[in-house]
């Protein structure tokens, strides 16, 4: 087995680490349930991959996934930062007392548990009596409160916390000492620099990581997911720092994402120019410290090609991270992928690879392009037929903002997961088909990559009670697709939609160039040139300018590798 440890950083990072997490708690639910589709019986998937087993207090056993998040203080809602499965010793105060002055104590209210979390919780505790109610489907008093969760989640989700249905290690959640989301604002590079100092609170972020690195028999790489539209950038790089200091030869699969919609109300010259360099800094910093860096979120999801059989509210971070969890679900199904044998037609997986083997496929090659696109076709379409006949190529949309369409790349490199897939409606698709069907399309399409790697899963992606209700009337039970959506009509969730069939893509291409451009671009206009506006704000980040030219140089060399020669040349 080779081990994964996932690390998420920021709010919106654990926004969608919870939907994660959230679907493999399903896929584990699903194998052992005697009632469920019997295609999650037999998933061909080494769960342990993401999980360690270990033992409560009371020795009761616990699978918990190897996991370190970060976040601010008191953004975890009602749940406790030790987790549930474990009773929180008490701290005791000391007995030497230096200060004699008067002592006042700060003290925000405990947040309640809403529908969903208190239904979780008696569930827990009352199993034995809730397993075994009898009763119809239509009507029962479990459908109606089912109902009654869903509308509390889409009008009253705050904290990622509150659609969570997962039991963590108390290791897992840390949160940053003397920063409170209701009193910092927690929105550029320099403020996470200013409030986090590594020397004050790295080392126990470092050992919380080492405790689960050490577990692992032989560790294929980590996960990193971090929020990089603010403060959390500054300490995803401290913590990729550390690591690449600590785990020299562990590779880095980083996905910087970002939530859909507007950061502020209040767009200012002055807040345009700290958000755009912001980005081109973060960028810059993150892409420093790994092998392989994936930008996702877009300006808005909604009115996307990805979305087109989604209805998708982009000021619910609840809704955009469900997507890009899902996304991220897919391209980490080889990771855990139970290696097989050359009658692979056969069996319920194929085409299994590490993260290591991924980093080197897309970056290790030809212009070691470090960077890559996330596309997802979200539900994927049946192999035959189908929605107006469209191919699982044409609807695979990207996830990773100003990229450019329909450039032809003869270098580019993919790495591509099909799981769940549909041979026609209501019948899944074989192993053996996807990939002729795959083979197929690129023989037909205009352009195709100059290598793409394909791994296939007969396991479609559930659907959790507490996911959002996305899904557009013209998608069916299984995720299929019927026919064109009616309007001014509800959009489906967990009660209507039990799984759809997925495909997403780790693209090494030129398409990114806009990207890439555009943060160079931003930062030699507004934090480098003579009479930047954004000079003196990056001085009080903490930049001079030596450092600022080290990233302009790394910038140029990324954008120089993608473009054409003859562009190349007449630049210079």
């Amino acid at each position: 087995m080779k081990e994964i440890v996932t690390l998420q950083v920021g709010d919106f990072a654990n926004f969608v680490g919870s939907h994660f997490w959230n679907f493999q708690d399903e896929l584990l639910g699903l194998a052992g349930d005697p009632s469920a589709d019997s295609v999650f019986k037999n998933q061909d998937l080494n769960m342990d991959v993401l999980y360690r087993t270990g033992e409560t207090q009371q020795g009761i056993p616990s699978y918990t996934p190897r996991l370190v998040s970060i976040n601010l203080r008191g953004s975890l809602g009602s749940m406790n930062s030790h987790g549930t499965l474990y009773t929180e010793v008490a701290s005791t105060s000391p007995d030497v007392v230096t200060w004699t002055g008067k002592v006042s104590t700060q003290a925000s209210e405990p947040f309640k548990r809403n529908l969903f979390l208190q239904r979780l919780y008696e569930e827990e505790e009352n199993s034995n009596m809730l397993n075994e109610i009898p009763g119809s489907k239509n009507g029962s008093p479990s459908e109606y409160e089912d109902k009654e969760i869903i509308e509390c989640l889409e009008n009253g989700v705050q904290f990622w916390s509150d659609y969570s249905k997962v039991h963590y290690h108390p290791r897992s959640l840390y949160e940053l000492d003397g920063v409170w989301p209701v009193v910092e604002e927690f929105n550029n590079y320099g403020i996470g620099r200013d409030c986090f100092a590594w020397a004050a609170q790295g080392e126990e972020i470092s050992d919380r990581l080492r405790f689960f690195v050490e577990e692992c028999d032989n560790i294929q790489g980590f996960q990193f997911i971090v929020d990089d539209s603010g403060g959390f950038s500054a300490v995803a790089a401290e913590f990729l720092e550390n690591i690449v200091d600590e785990y020299t030869n562990i590779p880095v699969l980083l996905y910087a994402v970002q939530g859909s919609g507007p950061r502020t109300n209040l767009q200012s010259r002055k807040r345009t120019v700290s958000e755009v360099l912001h980005d081109s800094i973060s960028f810059s910093r993150l892409s420093s410290y790994c092998k392989l860096i994936v930008p996702v979120g877009l300006p808005s999801l909604s009115k996307s090609k990805a979305s087109r059989f989604l209805h998708i509210e982009d000021a619910k971070h609840f809704h955009s991270s469900a997507v890009y969890a899902a996304a991220l679900h897919s391209i980490s199904l080889p990771f855990r992928m139970v290696p097989v044998g050359p009658t692979a037609d056969a069996c319920s997986s194929s085409g299994a690879v590490d993260i290591h083997g991924v980093v080197q496929m897309l970056s290790g090659q030809g212009r070691q392009n470090m960077v890559s696109v996330l596309d997802v076709a979200m539900p994927a379409p049946a192999l035959t037929g189908g929605q107006n006949d469209l191919s699982l190529l044409e609807m695979l949309q990207p996830l990773t903002p100003q990229t450019a369409d329909d450039v032809e790349d003869m270098l580019a490199i993919e790495h591509m997961t099909v799981h769940g897939a549909l041979a026609s409606e209501g019948h899944r698709a074989s192993v053996g088909e996807v990939k002729d069907t795959v083979e197929g399309a690129f023989r037909c399409a205009n352009t195709r990559p100059m290598s793409c790697h394909l791994s296939v899963a007969l396991c479609p992606l559930p659907i959790p009670l507490p996911f959002p209700s996305i899904f557009g009337n013209n998608v069916g039970k299984q995720g299929e697709l019927m026919g064109s959506q009616t309007i001014n009509s509800s959009p489906k969730g967990s009660l209507e939609i039990h799984s759809v069939p997925m495909a997403a893509r780790l693209r090494s291409s030129s398409v990114v160039l806009p990207l890439l451009e555009n943060k160079l671009q931003n930062l030699q206009r507004f934090g480098i040139q003579r009479g930047a506006a954004g000079a003196e704000l990056l001085r009080s980040w903490g930049f001079g300018m030596e450092e600022l030219m080290e990233m302009d140089e790394m910038l140029s060399k990324m954008v120089a590798a993608l473009r054409p020669p003859q562009l190349t040349s007449d630049s210079d």
